[in-house]
């Protein structure tokens, strides 16, 4: 689909009076107390979207090995070395601490194609209040959060941190490089960076890991599908989709230009043909996705812009008890 940072300008209405088009750095810590009613560890309730058929298996804590010492009376004897127990000629068992945390790193997509919402706010920022959310999340359950975070022009690897420190130093980038979205304009190196912060992932974590892309996707070839399935072999992975209303199905609004920021074109939107190419291409694409979810075991978590994030999260991937205690505060869920 053609890139769609696109402005229509047309006769139609005035963009809402509550329009978010940035997510400032503020904005982001705020969602600290919101980040509640769902987790990503391996436990899931039924409903969730990391449950069941949907899920891959997701590793949670590891087990880290510490030490061969001799078996003394009431060890467990699965856990007896009988290698070591044959070469030294005595009892021996492996000694295991479980793991304290384990990294979680957040791809964020805040390139030019992200910088479009046609109600609500902006698609770049949806993500960046996924990926808020994501990060206090993570930290609050004792868990590193880290990230690459990527626009047209740059990709910027943070190594993962424990406790506050660790969402603060990601969010900061975040909120860096939506806030360099008002001077955007798309190149032709855009579509390459989805890949490029794939690959700087796959440096960063190496296995037992937790990866959360945060993006529409754009510019996915075979080279994401490659680098995806790398990361899938020993990490699990986890898309959050970002998808504005407006591009799963082009609306009737007569003739209007779309500009990319660096050309336009100015088409008959009510042209049923050209509905109807513009709706089959995006089935296609929907289908590809999700072939791709399917044959990784990847969940696959649709947030849409127009709506609350922070409830689309506990909707998806959290636990309904926690929208009754939202509901019962008083507060939005």
């Amino acid at each position: 689909m053609a890139l769609m940072r696109e402005r229509a300008r047309t006769g139609g209405p005035a963009p809402a009076a509550g329009a978010r088009a940035f997510a400032t750095l503020d904005d982001l810590l705020r969602l600290k107390h919101r980040a509640l009613g769902f987790s990503f560890l391996p436990r899931q309730p039924v409903h969730s979207l990391l449950a069941g058929r949907h899920a891959s298996h997701l590793r949670g804590r590891g087990l880290n090995f510490e030490e061969l010492r001799h078996y003394f009376e009431g060890d467990d004897t699965r856990t007896i070395d009988w290698l070591a127990t044959a070469r030294l000629g005595s009892p021996h068992v492996r000694v295991y601490s479980e793991e304290r945390d384990r990294p979680v790193i957040l791809l964020v997509d805040q390139r030019s194609t992200m910088f479009f919402g046609s109600r609500g706010a902006m698609k770049s920022v949806a993500a960046a209040e996924a990926a808020a959310l994501a990060a206090w999340r993570v930290t609050s359950l004792g868990d590193r959060v880290g990230a690459v975070v990527f626009g047209d022009d740059d990709v910027v690897a943070v190594q993962p941190r424990a406790r506050d420190l660790g969402a603060v130093r990601v969010l900061s980038e975040v909120a860096r490089q939506n806030a360099a979205l008002e001077h955007a304009s798309p190149s032709d190196r855009s579509p390459g960076r989805l890949n490029e912060a794939l690959s700087a992932t796959a440096r960063m974590v190496k296995h037992d890991g937790l990866i959360c892309v945060i993006s529409d996707l754009a510019g996915e070839d075979e080279e994401t599908r490659r680098l995806v399935t790398r990361l899938c072999a020993h990490n699990d992975v986890l898309a959050v989709f970002v998808q504005d209303p407006l591009e799963q199905d082009l609306p009737d609004i007569g003739r209007a230009t779309f500009s990319s920021g660096q050309a336009q074109i100015e088409v008959d939107a009510s042209g049923a043909s050209l509905r109807r190419r513009f709706f089959d291409e995006r089935v296609e694409w929907r289908a590809r996705m999700a072939g791709l979810s399917r044959s990784r075991a990847i969940p696959v978590l649709p947030i849409a812009p127009d709506r609350d994030v922070a409830e689309q999260m506990r909707e998806l991937i959290g636990r309904r008890q926690a929208q009754r205690l939202a509901s019962a505060s008083g507060r939005s869920p």
